[in-house]
């Protein structure tokens, strides 16, 4: 077929223009699906995804009639919207999330809609804490798997996985065949989502990929996305001049990846058959401390901003770092530094205006009200 149209659900989102723009550019014909509500969006479409010919449709993926809708001529589908964060609205999770892969499912098998392929956003939360190696001082280590910590030790500002021994354990870096054990219920909602996209797809035929993202950053990221992470909040913070807020003793490890390698990866599934039915790691390929992160950011903004520690998050994992191996072995490799991804950041965020519409105020309390 010639250009073929692609559904990028949450194509407002930084993830899905940048795909949009790439497919774009090798010919295909894009429609874009996204609820545009708040606070992520702002109930407009975005001047990023404005004028470039896309179709442009306001729907929501809870709901059966948006995907009747949405699918009419639709080739492949990327389903890149989701709920996010650590709320305690348990169900909306898995309506958003778990709910909407089926009914896209769904509507591909009733209807026998010729989708040829569905390519759909995971994440790194699925494998909770992990697993952790004990190296004993008699030489032999052992690998075990980590369970969330409890509050009380979080409480008494014990941070680390400590092996059977008594000494702070560490981390093996997440491969897509281990155990996954989610602490939460957006994670909890995206195991549920593969599982079904790759059991439906197996049954009926239908062709599926799924990503399991680390931290994505870069330039379109909402400032408004709570969930977005670390780097809105220390550019924000390092702008407005108020202290960074790291959480824990920030000697915990991330790795983030720029959203332009997690674009080469999303394009590249479109047209690899060995990839289908597969689970993929998507990562920076490299351990960051989150202190570190902040003072990077810090340094880059030539910010007087103080760097906080000691508030946490009640269901956050101590270490997070994929091992991303499995997709590097067809070819794909992460080409951009956590440096690229800040300067990319702060340049559009200022380009946008929202340095203008900082609330110092909110930025202060920040720690507040954060110990769930």
């Amino acid at each position: 077929m010639k250009n073929p149209r692609v559904l990028i659900t949450g194509g407002a989102g930084f993830i899905g223009s940048h795909t949009a723009d790439a497919l774009a550019g090798k010919g295909y014909k894009i429609r874009l699906l996204d609820n545009l509500q708040k606070p992520v969006h702002n109930g407009r479409w975005p001047r990023y995804v404005e004028r470039k010919g896309y179709e442009l449709m306001r729907g929501d993926v809870r709901q059966s009639d948006t995907w009747a809708k949405a699918l009419k001529g639709v080739s492949y589908v990327y389903h890149l919207a989701a709920y996010q964060d650590q709320r305690l609205d348990f169900s909306r999770f898995f309506e958003t999330n778990t709910v909407s892969t089926a009914l896209l499912y769904e509507h591909i098998v009733n209807r026998k809609l010729p989708v040829k392929k569905v390519i759909l956003a995971s994440s790194q939360f699925v494998y909770g804490d992990g697993f952790y190696e004990c190296a004993h001082k008699s030489g032999v280590k052992k690998v075990f798997h980590a369970q969330l910590r409890s509050w009380d030790k979080l409480l008494k500002n014990q941070w680390d996985i400590f092996c059977p021994h008594g000494k702070p354990a560490r981390h093996v870096p997440f491969r897509e065949d281990q155990k996954v054990d989610p602490t939460n219920s957006y994670g909890l909602s995206k195991y549920a989502l593969e599982t079904t996209a790759l059991r439906l797809g197996r049954v009926y035929e239908i062709p599926s990929v799924i990503f399991r993202y680390s931290i994505v950053q870069g330039p379109r990221q909402s400032p408004r996305n709570l969930y977005s992470g670390a780097l809105r909040i220390f550019v924000s913070q390092g702008l407005a001049d108020v202290p960074m807020t790291v959480y824990e003793d920030g000697q915990q490890t991330r790795d983030f990846v720029n959203v332009h390698d997690v674009t080469r990866a999303n394009v590249m599934a479109l047209r690899r058959p060995e990839m289908d039915y597969e689970v993929f790691n998507v990562g920076g390929g490299k351990p960051y401390r989150v202190f570190d992160f902040a003072e990077h950011v810090k340094r880059i903004l030539n910010s007087p901003s103080e760097i906080n520690i000691g508030a946490f998050r009640r269901t956050d994992t101590r270490h997070a770092v994929s091992d991303i191996s499995k997709l590097k072995r067809l070819g794909w490799t992460p080409k951009y530094t956590i440096d690229d991804s800040i300067h990319e950041y702060v340049k559009w965020f200022k380009a946008e205006g929202f340095h203008k519409q900082l609330n110092v105020k909110n930025l202060r309390s920040l720690k507040a009200g954060i110990k769930r």
